[in-house]
């Protein structure tokens, strides 16, 4: 670590130990440790970081969304991220094109592309958390767009920074003269080498054949082929050349139709011979997409909750699956498909029936039957093995024989749980293996098997890698696959645009026939959340601190570098990496547990945060919240008094005196006033609800939130509108007794205060389960985050045998939505809303009903884009301020772009950290509905 420390500093980067370790770990098996962490935020930027590397004699490596699984975004020289600053996204033509820069994620374009009925066409299964850069440096396909609508075929310029510094447009209409220009060699050389590709029959007809299939082996030398003017070729290569000829700044694609329509069902097979010989049949009926389950994972896939009973009901020999979809742009061209592809499926040699359903809920079981194999495998592999995903393509007509041969060496092997699926239709599959690399002897194991399966590969006539890229995983193969002549081409290529070698060097080219197997990740067992996670990244773009400090990601892979640290006995490393954890990776954590909705082995890393706050907490603090627990209600109307206090005396002097006790006390224990925090609100004992008589039909636990905060100043807050609302459409509901004294438990469980915790559980649950009548009515709560603690608290408490499970919790805004809102009219609509989905309402399940309300009353309604957890999490965005400014960034910008009548959210502290992000008043959603449906007096 020294040695890094001591070189200079390239501009915009990091020699931190805990930065540097936290950029040494990707979704790939390698593990380099880089020099420093750039975060350049312009071409010219990145060009001086060539001149740096050049100066210094040290790789550089561009990284973005950090989800490559071949060890090419990893060095021990430069790390640049692409991701932090390259952000922008321009829809052109009507959403025909869409111009982009490296650091969105596919998800991210397409949902500006939705409006249009216009998608991307490569559509990679990590389109949740893979950016543009990734997509375009391996040339990225995925489950249905196979050759015709990958990067490839649908990029249509880019400006790229060669490795000289020169920035090339490819689009401009002078591009090719201008690179004969600026670049008289490379022009020369690309010109050259098209010639000598073309002039040789044999490397003519190997590439055909490589290239009629997936293939990301390897430069796209296809492009020699398919290009004339040296320009043209010069933005081809890129294409898949994983970060080692240039960076490529920005990218024009070609967008396909998003073809919204599906029918999906689920195929059973009573062989692998029998799936792979109906795959003619099923193509030639225009199946978008046919997904091949080998009988390994139909066994796993039984495990899952959502399996369906056909498969439930199988028994397991030799049998293999195959989900198939219609895809379309209507309802008439889906019926179309169908029943032209009818025939063909009922001649299919099935087990049992097949249906075809468009229902989501029961697409999204289909699907998630064969997403879940990654997840319910690498989430069951043993403590401190890695898990390797791997993917290879054939000829469809091969791919038996290849399945039957895989399945042969992972018994030779003895690779358990060895899953095979994949995209059938392409010829291209996956497969996964657990592998021990502290071992020597799992080691060798793990070479034999590598040898054997490329010799089979290569064998049957396919490519070693279909689109996860060449990385360094395949690079000492890539001779073996293309031969001498090819290998040589490619070479040279490396050469004319990356003289120095210093451009992601080891990456698509090695001659080191053992180079696959250094620097491999070693995976230490540290603690549940850590060792389950397979560092994919998924969990990265939905972290509200990602852009200030550290993802989920980062925040476990930093706990196994501590682990490795204390075991090799560095404890200058140790202490070094606990002293910035402590604000990097736990104070500035929002334990929102977004992480968890996007994690595939659903790890929520907010629990790791809060244990690791809960071992950190001293017990005079412990008990302070405990005694907070014993009277909540006289706590939180003081909270609120203070506030009102506050609100009187000139907001100057309120904030200094917090940052007096900031800096006495800590920020991470003294709240941060500002001046647009609301006057306290009320104590929640004397509420009243509905006719006397009447029978309530829920029992309604109005968040202690209210009492701290007020309504915005011309609101009446949620809880006289949740009231009003019922009382208008004839609905009673019961209040619990003592709810001035009750809370969900948030304030103590995101803190890590576990005495506090645990006694408003024994406090909380019994109340509302004797209020309830036993469970017989509904809880209603009309904060999103409390009605998801109680959720959680629930959960925990039945986890330690308590008999709560009778208790049903119903956000206010579901409530509303499913019992009142069809009996009030609206009277006096909202000229337009701004929404703001919120980390609980997502997490409950209710964004569609908040966004049903909100269009209810008005004819306009906006959910940005970029939305995002706000990250004001109770009180983190009082104490570290800087934490929801960033989480909040993107969105309020977007919101910035046009005025609305209203801004609104469903959750107090959501609208209060909205409301200082945007300098605009967001109000809780049901507050907008009980207004525009107020009567009209006559």
């Amino acid at each position: 670590m020294s040695a890094a420390s001591a070189l200079s500093t390239p501009p915009n980067a990091s020699t931190r130990s805990i930065d540097r370790l936290k950029y040494a770990h990707d979704a790939s098996h390698y593990l380099l440790v880089p020099t420093s962490v750039a975060t350049p935020s312009t071409a010219a930027e990145v060009a001086e970081l060539y001149r740096e590397s050049q100066r210094r004699g040290i790789p550089l490596t561009f990284r973005s969304g950090g989800t490559s699984l071949s060890g090419q975004g990893v060095t021990d020289g430069i790390l640049v991220d692409t991701r932090a600053n390259f952000r922008s996204i321009e829809v052109l033509d009507a959403g025909a094109r869409v111009r982009v820069q490296p650091g969105v994620t596919v998800r991210q374009v397409n949902a500006r592309l939705t409006r249009f009925g216009r998608k991307l066409g490569p559509d990679p299964a990590s389109e949740i958390a893979c950016t543009i850069g990734g997509v375009v440096a391996n040339n990225s396909s995925g489950m249905a767009c196979g050759t015709a609508q990958n990067s490839y075929q649908t990029v249509e310029s880019m400006v790229v920074v060669l490795p000289s510094g020169t920035i090339v447009d490819t689009g401009a209409a002078d591009a090719d003269e201008r690179l004969r220009q600026l670049e008289p060699a490379l022009y020369r050389g690309l010109a050259r080498l098209r010639d000598r590709v073309r002039g040789n029959a044999a490397s003519v007809a190997l590439i055909e054949a490589q290239f009629s299939m997936k293939n990301t082996m390897g430069y796209g030398v296809n492009s020699f082929l398919d290009h004339e003017r040296p320009v043209d070729i010069l933005a081809h290569l890129m294409i898949g050349s994983e970060g080692t000829l240039g960076f490529v700044a920005e990218v024009t694609f070609r967008t396909v139709p998003a073809l919204p329509q599906s029918l999906t069902g689920l195929a059973l097979f009573p062989t692998l011979s029998a799936a792979t010989s109906a795959l003619p049949s099923l193509v030639a009926a225009g199946l978008g997409t046919i997904e091949l389950m080998d009988a390994t994972s139909l066994r796993v896939a039984q495990t899952q909750p959502d399996s369906t009973p056909e498969l439930q009901a199988l028994a397991v020999d030799g049998h293999t699956a195959l989900l198939l979809e219609f895809l379309a742009e209507s309802p008439e061209q889906l019926a179309a498909q169908r029943d032209a592809g009818a025939s063909a499926l009922a001649a299919l040699d099935l087990v049992a029936p097949l249906s075809l359903t468009g229902n989501a809920r029961e697409r999204a079981n289909l699907w998630h039957i064969r997403k879940g194999l990654y997840t319910t495998v690498a989430g069951a592999r043993p403590s401190g093995t890695t898990a390797l995903l791997e993917d290879i393509v054939v000829p469809v007509p091969a791919l038996l024989g290849t399945c039957e041969s895989l399945i042969s060496l992972f018994d030779e092997y003895d690779y358990e749980e060895s899953v095979i699926f994949g995209h059938a239709k392409d010829g291209n599959i996956h497969f996964m293996l657990n592998e021990h690399f502290d071992d020597p002897a799992s080691l060798t194991r793990y070479e034999r098997f590598t040898e054997e399966m490329v010799d089979l590969v290569l064998g049957n006539g396919g490519s070693l890698k279909a689109e996860h890229g060449t990385g360094r995983i395949m690079a000492p193969f890539v001779r073996r696959q293309y031969g001498d002549e090819l290998y040589e081409v490619m070479l040279e290529l490396k050469a004319l645009f990356d003289p120095t070698g210093l451009l992601n060097p080891g990456v698509i080219l090695s001659d080191d026939p053992q180079s696959y197997l250094a620097n491999l990740k070693l995976a230490p067992t540290v603690e549940a959340e850590v060792d389950r996670c397979v560092e994919c990244g998924y969990c990265e773009p939905a972290c509200p601190s990602k852009d200030l400090t550290m993802t989920p990601r980062q925040r476990i892979v930093i706990r196994r570098e501590m682990k490795s640290a204390e075991a090799a006995g560095d404890t200058a490393l140790l202490a070094e990496l606990r002293r910035d954890y402590a604000y990097d990776g736990v104070e500035t954590c929002a334990v929102d547990g977004m992480c968890q909705v996007a994690c595939p082995v659903n790890i929520n890393t907010g629990d790791l945060v809060r244990r690791l706050r809960a071992e950190n907490t001293s017990a005079l603090e412990q008990s302070a919240w405990l005694g907070a627990a014993k009277n909540w209600g006289a706590v939180t109307a003081l909270g609120g008094v203070a506030l009102s206090v506050a609100d009187r005396v000139p907001a100057p002097i309120v904030t200094a005196a917090t940052r007096v006790g900031r800096a006495l006390l800590g920020a991470d224990t003294v709240p941060l006033y500002d001046k647009n925090l609301p006057r306290g609100g009320s104590r929640r004992q004397d509420l009243s609800a509905g006719a006397p008589t009447a029978a309530p039909t829920a029992v309604y636990f109005a968040a202690c939130i209210g009492t701290m905060f007020g309504p915005a100043a011309d609101g009446i807050g949620v809880t006289d509108a949740f009231l009003e609302l019922c009382t208008r459409a004839g609905v009673s509901v019961a209040i619990p007794e003592g709810l001035d004294s009750l809370c969900c438990g948030t304030p103590w469980k995101s803190k890590g205060n576990t005495r506090g915790y645990d006694r408003m559980t024994d406090t909380v649950l019994p109340a509302l389960l004797a209020a309830s009548r036993g469970g017989e009515l509904p809880i209603v709560c009309d904060a999103a985050s409390c009605t998801e603690g109680l959720e959680t608290m629930q959960k925990n408490a039945i986890a330690a045998g308590g008999d709560y499970a009778a208790l049903r919790f119903v956000d206010a805004v579901e409530f509303i939505h499913e019992n009142v809102i069809e009996q009030v009219p609206v009277t006096t609509p909202v000229a337009s809303i701004a929404l703001h989905h919120s980390c609980s309402s997502t997490q409950l399940g209710i964004n569609a009903m908040m966004t049903a309300l909100a269009e209810r009353i008005s004819p306009d309604v906006h959910v940005p884009v970029d939305w995002s957890c706000c990250a004001f999490a109770g009180d983190r965005g009082l104490l570290h301020p800087e934490l929801t400014a960033s989480a909040t960034a993107r969105e309020a910008a977007e919101v910035a772009e046009r005025s609305y009548a209203s801004y609104a959210s469903a959750n107090r502290t959501c609208e209060l950290g909205m409301s200082r992000a945007t300098g605009q008043e967001y109000r809780h959603l049901l507050e907008l509905v009980e207004e525009a449906t107020r009567p009209l007096s006559s």
